[in-house]
Order: structure tokens, then C-alpha cells, then sequence
């Protein structure tokens, strides 16, 4: 019969087994750490989008307040800001496809 143990907050252990309804317990404790995981990743998915935005803003006013500047620092800048951007939109997908990974766990749990 396999046992685990694990570690209250008070500092106490507490060991059980898995089976009957401590399994159960068990299973429904995985999901909801997942759940709340995914709650977090998808919280910092729409941090992600708003600093998306920003820097798009910054791109922006960049543009306008240089326009018709030929000179290199400018455009050097104006492409940093649209690689990171970039990278960001990048992150959103990984964070997105961790979620998707950990609820289709929880959905076999």
C-alpha cells in the first residue's frame, strides 16, 4: 500500500496512506495546487500583455518624438524595444502551453 508523508504548516508530519478516501483527498489536493498555479500563470500571462502594450507605447512615442531621425542610437533603440516585445509574446506562449500541459494532467488525474 503506498504511503506518503508530508509536513503541516505547524511543522507536524502526517503520514498517509492512498487508498479509500485519503486517496481522493489526495487526488483533489493535486488538482487544486494546480488550479491555483494555473490561476497564477494566467495572472502573469495578462501582466505579460499590459507590458506588451507598454512597450508598444514606448515604440510609439519613441517614433514620434524621433521622427524623421536618421540616426542610428534611435533605430537601435526602437528595435530593442520591439524585440522585447517580441520576447514577451514569446513567454505568453511558453506560460500558455505550461498551463495547457498541467490542466490536461489534472483533467487524467
Amino acid at each position: 500500500m503506498p504511503v506518503w508523508t508530508r509536513v503541516a504548516s505547524d511543522g507536524h508530519t502526517k503520514t498517509t496512506t492512498l487508498e479509500g478516501d485519503e486517496s481522493m483527498a489526495g487526488v483533489e489536493e493535486v488538482r487544486a495546487g494546480i488550479a491555483l498555479a494555473n490561476q497564477k500563470a494566467s495572472e502573469s500571462v495578462a501582466a505579460l500583455q499590459q507590458a506588451t502594450l507598454s512597450l508598444e507605447e514606448a515604440q510609439q512615442a519613441l517614433a514620434n518624438a524621433t521622427q524623421g531621425s536618421g540616426q542610428e542610437e534611435i533605430q537601435h533603440a526602437y528595435g530593442m524595444l520591439a524585440e522585447a516585445a517580441q520576447s514577451l509574446n514569446g513567454v505568453q506562449g511558453t506560460i500558455n502551453a505550461s498551463i495547457t500541459s498541467a490542466e490536461n494532467y489534472a483533467g487524467r488525474l
